[in-house]
């Protein structure tokens, strides 16, 4: 049936019927594509990236941290994030260490100003110690930390303390329990 009716039409009326046959699908295709996006881009919309920089410098001693994160803001309160974290430090003929992880963070902005802080964060240390001054201590194994903290909040950038819960003075990988922090969120 499609075939007799196509047969009544002239040879340039069946390339325009074609080509507006054509268009259609396109068209459809292209709208399909940009809902698309639009779902897309609502959600990428909401993942903010930051993280943190360290460097420390002292009498032979050299520390460098990598620290980079991303939160997805469920709301203007509450976010959740993923972390990771480099850290390598090394004291000149003394010792070297690496450290390895990554970690959970959830926020909490109970009004603008104010931000509350959980961070689950999990370190794969590995130490090495010069043979002269300590014998049979180098060292790998993995270093918990659980992390409350709260901080003033200023648009992307919040400056606080956090305590770590699961503190152990000597597998820890920070200096104390109580840690000051800046965080920025772009």
């Amino acid at each position: 049936m499609f075939y007799t009716i196509m047969n009544k039409y002239s040879p340039l009326s069946k390339k325009i019927i074609a080509f507006l046959v054509f268009s259609c699908f396109v068209a459809a295709s292209v709208k399909a594509q940009d809902n698309t996006k639009k779902q897309k881009s609502v959600f990428w919309q909401k993942v903010r990236v930051g993280g943190g920089i360290g460097l420390g410098f002292g009498d032979g001693f050299f520390s460098g941290t990598l620290a980079p994160s991303a939160i997805y803001q469920f709301d203007d309160q509450f976010a959740l994030g993923v972390t990771l974290n480099a850290t390598y430090n090394k004291r000149k003929n003394f010792y070297k260490s690496t450290i390895l992880g990554g970690g959970i963070i959830g926020l909490y902005n109970p009004i603008p100003e104010i931000q509350l802080s959980g961070e689950f964060e999990q370190l794969h240390v590995n130490r090495d110690f010069e043979a002269k001054y300590v014998s049979n201590i180098d060292d790998t194994y993995w270093s918990p930390a659980l992390f409350l903290g709260a901080g003033y909040r200023s648009q992307n950038f919040t400056i606080g303390m956090r305590y770590d819960v699961l503190y152990d003075t000597d597998k820890s990988v920070y200096g104390s329990a109580w840690i000051p922090f800046v965080r920025v969120y772009f």
